[in-house]
């Protein structure tokens, strides 16, 4: 691994962090679906996080898009 570059290792780094943000997204969003289908009212905390988190992907990708 040291012949690797700075760059290499930091879109490596970039790489896992995105797909780990996409995984917890993805998660996020079928429980979310699951509760609707089931008609299971959320816990309290489950909206604001939801909806944090999805903001937070959105305004990343918003970002990613504009550069």
């Amino acid at each position: 691994m040291s012949n690797l570059s700075n760059e290499s290792i930091g879109s490596l780094i970039v790489r896992r962090l995105v797909s780990v943000k996409s995984f917890v997204t993805v998660g996020l969003t079928l429980a979310f679906i699951v509760m609707c289908i089931m008609q299971i009212q959320p816990p309290d905390l489950f909206i604001p996080i939801y909806t944090t988190v999805i903001g937070f992907y959105f305004g990343t990708q918003a970002t990613k898009d504009g550069k």
